[in-house]
């Protein structure tokens, strides 16, 4: 029988394809939603993350889920899993 040690889980995101001009890689953008620190008016904060697409299927516009991995290049650590949604 072989045991393999559960490593700690990946992280896993859904965001907006803002680019797909490279080869092979994709820009993200992640939404949330936070609480302003004084006044508590909820405000949205996007964060742009770079993700592999081997295949070059995603495009602007695609709602995608992406998934943390090892570092792929200077800033790319996220891989493309699915696209959720093509854009219209």
């Amino acid at each position: 029988m072989e045991q393999r040690k559960e490593r700690g889980r990946r992280r896993v995101k859904i965001g907006r394809v803002a680019s797909d001009k490279m080869d092979k890689t994709i820009v993200v953008v992640a939404e949330t939603r936070v609480p302003h620190g004084i006044y508590g008016k909820i405000v949205r904060k996007s964060t742009r993350f770079k993700a592999h697409d081997e295949r070059n299927e995603a495009h602007a516009g695609d709602t995608v889920r992406i998934e943390e991995c090892r570092p792929m290049s200077r800033d790319k650590r996220w891989r493309l899993i699915q696209i959720v949604e093509r854009a219209k």
